[in-house]
């Protein structure tokens, strides 16, 4: 294991198991690819890339109460 590669991983196996509920077994067990999938959307609503203004009006309509 490289020394760049410890810290990265201990912190992403640590915002899996606050985000995602994830144990260690299963952080270890997924795949880079399926780890990048799930914290994308994460990540984009932290980056402030949310909801469009005509995602909600579209939202708005489908629900009308």
């Amino acid at each position: 294991m490289s020394e760049r590669f410890a810290p990265g991983a201990g912190r992403l196996a640590g915002l899996a198991g606050r985000a995602l509920g994830w144990r260690p077994h299963e952080f270890w067990a997924a795949t880079p690819a399926e780890l990048a999938a799930i914290l994308s959307p994460l990540a984009q609503a932290e980056a402030g890339t949310g909801v469009s203004r005509a995602e909600i009006a579209r939202l708005m309509e489908q629900d009308n109460d």
